[in-house]
């Protein structure tokens, strides 16, 4: 049996049989199961078929090559997504434009679909050649949800609630600025449901609010009411007819167009990049935009099997409900279909969101998938021994991958 190297950890190729979630085990305490209905849930992930799993696929089709199950892995996750806005004039325009120390930073707006339009930060990197590659940076999940793109980019104000997340999470450092002063073009925007997409006019929420106006307490109570309607706003989406990853999937793909509507940017040198939920954002955006030459995914990667048995209300957001998915793909999948994108995993050691088996387990299925794509360097996995953080060491991780991959 062919096998793929990653330092620490035996992959094979593929599964003789797959285990049933009885035979998985996690050493860490579960936080969360179901009680007296976790056995039917485990039954019922016991029956799914798993049939576009990238290992269990390729048993079962050895007489097919790689390309053909990623086209049927994208179909399946595009077809799950439940939305597409279809094509339209992005109408780009510049709201406000200032030099700061080693980039220019634009206010910028554009559609991304007829009924959305957003605002972002564009960062233009100075005493450098253009045109530069581009990287589409993503905000986390976790942390003040009454700020979005302000987390990564200093919008000239600050708030205490930024303050501590940028500390924990990012070692003081604006992410986006940090790359935009190494030389890459940087588009950051508000996730549905962060910043100044949040819901405003319910539910006690003032119609108007400045967040950074705020008092640490009264932040904090307003941050509550906001995180209180996150599942009102799965119910609304799918009332629609679509998804919370869906609006977000095609929102990213936008800011992809808007980097190649740039002259500063290079179109052949596109990159992405995020933590938790801006990890699991990279995940999909270099899945199913092979636009993405590059990728760095930070804080988010399991199995679903092992997640389950340790971790699903406290890891598994509003953003991995996708029904008609999991049953036939694993998150690990994710990264297999970005192949021959580079896609450097940084799954921590110390990351109490998932267990080092699920993490180590998807590494696995990883380096196989891109083993049989044929591009076995173009992936990497770390395993640091660090918690939930895009510190800057992990930076500088990247920094050398998106250079390998998008500057060499």
């Amino acid at each position: 049996m062919t096998r793929a190297v990653i330092p620490g950890i035996s992959v094979s190729m593929r599964h003789d049989t797959r285990p049933s979630c009885d035979d998985l085990t996690v050493k860490r305490a579960a936080l969360n199961d179901y009680g007296s209905l976790e056995p039917l849930i485990r039954g019922i992930r016991d029956h799914r078929p798993l049939d576009l799993n990238a290992e269990i696929w390729r048993e079962a089709h050895p007489e097919l090559e790689f390309t053909a199950w990623q086209a049927a892995a994208r179909q399946c996750l595009l077809d799950g997504l439940h939305y597409n806005p279809g094509v339209l004039d992005l109408r780009p325009e510049v709201l406000a434009r200032e030099t700061r120390d080693g980039f220019i930073l634009e206010t910028v707006a554009f559609n991304t679909t007829a009924w959305i339009r957003v605002e972002g930060a564009f960062l233009i990197p100075t005493g450098v050649d253009l045109p530069v590659p581009g990287l589409v940076v993503f905000h986390a999940w976790g942390g003040p949800m009454l700020f979005g793109r302000d987390r990564i980019v200093n919008s000239g104000r600050d708030h205490p609630a930024l303050q501590q997340h940028r500390d924990t999470v990012y070692d003081g450092r604006y992410l986006a600025e940090v790359f935009a002063r190494a030389g890459y073009a940087v588009i950051v925007i508000d996730a549905f449901h962060f910043g100044s997409r949040a819901p405003r006019g319910l539910n006690g929420i003032p119609a108007v609010v400045d967040p950074f106006d705020l008092s640490p307490g009264d932040y904090q109570a307003l941050d509550s009411l906001v995180r209180e309607q996150i599942y009102l706003g799965v119910r609304q989406l799918a009332w629609a007819g679509t998804t919370w990853m869906g609006v977000n999937y095609w929102d990213d793909s936008r800011c992809v167009d808007f980097l190649l509507s740039r002259p500063e940017v290079d179109p052949d040198r596109i990159g992405c990049t995020g933590l938790s939920g801006g990890g699991w954002r990279t995940n999909f955006l270099a899945a199913l935009d092979a636009r993405i030459k590059a990728s760095v995914s930070v804080g988010w990667m399991t199995t679903g099997d092992h997640q389950q048995l340790y971790n699903v209300a406290g890891a598994v957001g509003t953003f991995c409900l996708l029904p008609g998915v999991w049953d036939r793909l694993d998150i690990p999948d994710l990264a297999v279909m970005a192949a021959p994108g580079a896609s450097l995993i940084v799954s921590a050691a110390e990351d109490r969101l998932f267990p080092p088996e699920g993490q180590l387990e998807a590494a696995r299925q990883i380096a196989a998938g891109y083993s049989w794509a044929g591009y076995p360097d173009h992936m990497r996995f770390l395993h640091p021994p660090k918690p939930h953080c895009y510190d800057t060491d992990l930076q500088e991780q990247a920094m050398v991958w998106f250079g390998t991959h998008l500057q060499g």
